[in-house]
C-alpha cells in the first residue's frame, strides 16, 4: 500500500485499487508518483502478465485530478509529468485492464484510455467535462488517444459538448469490452484468459501498437505553448477558484 494506492499481487497479476472514495478517487500527485514507480518496476518484470486498475467505493474509477495540486507547481510541467506516466502505462508489456465502476472522467479517463482493455458496470460514465468545470485543455496526445478508443464523434461530444457517455454507448463503439453487473467476475475471467496466452505474442503486439500510436498521436508543433496559454489564462484561474469554492464558474 502506497499513499491511496492498494497494490495486490498474485502469480502473474498485479491489481491496483485507487483508494480515495471520499474524493471519487481523484488522483493526487502522490498517487501519480506511486503509479510512475509501479510502471517503472513492471516494465522489466516478465513474471507479471496482467495489470488491473480499479477505483474503490463503487461510485468512481477516478474523477479527474486533485485540483489543489495544480496550484503548487507549474501546471504545464505537471501535465507533462502526468502524460509521461500515461506513456509508461501504455508501453507496458503487460496487458492492462481498467475495471470501471462509476464515473471515469478527466485524469481517470486518460488512465483508462491508456489501458489495453476496459470493462464497466452499467451505471459507469465517461467523459472530459472540462469546458464547464475548469476551463483548461488537454495535451493533444491525450485527445488523440481518446479519439482512438471512443472515436472522433464521441470525443468531440465529450469535449465540445461537455457531455458524459454512458457504458452502453461506450460498448456500442467498442471502447469497452463488456458491460456487466458482476464486474469482479468479468475481470477475473478476462485475467484468467490472458494468463493462458502467449507472452511473446502479447508483448510483440503491444510493441507494434505502441509504435503506431507514438507516430500518429504525437503532439503537434506549438502544443505546449497552447497549453501554457490556457493554464495561465483567466478561464483556468476562474475554474480552479470556483471548483475549490464549490461554486459554478463564471467563464469569460
Amino acid at each position: 500500500m502506497t499513499e491511496n494506492l492498494r497494490i495486490e499481487r498474485r502469480p502473474g497479476v498485479v491489481h491496483v485499487t485507487f483508494e480515495r472514495p471520499e474524493r471519487h478517487n481523484a488522483f493526487t500527485q502522490a498517487m501519480y508518483a506511486g503509479l510512475h514507480d509501479l510502471c517503472d518496476e513492471l516494465a522489466s518484470d516478465t513474471s507479471v502478465k496482467v495489470l488491473v486498475l480499479q477505483g474503490a467505493g463503487g461510485r468512481a474509477f477516478a474523477a479527474g485530478n486533485e485540483i489543489s495540486d495544480f496550484l503548487k507547481q507549474d501546471a504545464v510541467a505537471y501535465e507533462d509529468w502526468i502524460r509521461e506516466l500515461l506513456g509508461k502505462l501504455y508501453a507496458l508489456p503487460q496487458v492492462t485492464i481498467a475495471a470501471v465502476d462509476g464515473v471515469c472522467v478527466g485524469g481517470g479517463l486518460a488512465v483508462a484510455t491508456h489501458c489495453d482493455l476496459r470493462v464497466a458496470t452499467p451505471h459507469s460514465r465517461f467523459g472530459y467535462p472540462i469546458a464547464k468545470t475548469l476551463g483548461n485543455a488537454l495535451a493533444a496526445p491525450i485527445v488523440y488517444r481518446c479519439a482512438a478508443v471512443f472515436g472522433e464523434p464521441l470525443t468531440r461530444e465529450m469535449l465540445l459538448g461537455a457531455r458524459l457517455v454512458g457504458a452502453e454507448r461506450a460498448y456500442s463503439v467498442g471502447a469497452i469490452t463488456a458491460v456487466t453487473e458482476t464486474l469482479e467476475q468479468e475481470v477475473n475471467a478476462l485475467v484468467d484468459s490472458v494468463l493462458g496466452l502467449s507472452s511473446v505474442t502479447l508483448a510483440a503486439t503491444k510493441s507494434q501498437l505502441a509504435d503506431y500510436s507514438t507516430r500518429v498521436e504525437a503532439a503537434p508543433d506549438g502544443d505546449e505553448d497552447l497549453l501554457r496559454e490556457v493554464y495561465t489564462g483567466e478561464d483556468f484561474k476562474e475554474g480552479v477558484r470556483a471548483f475549490l469554492a464549490k461554486e459554478k464558474p463564471a467563464f469569460r
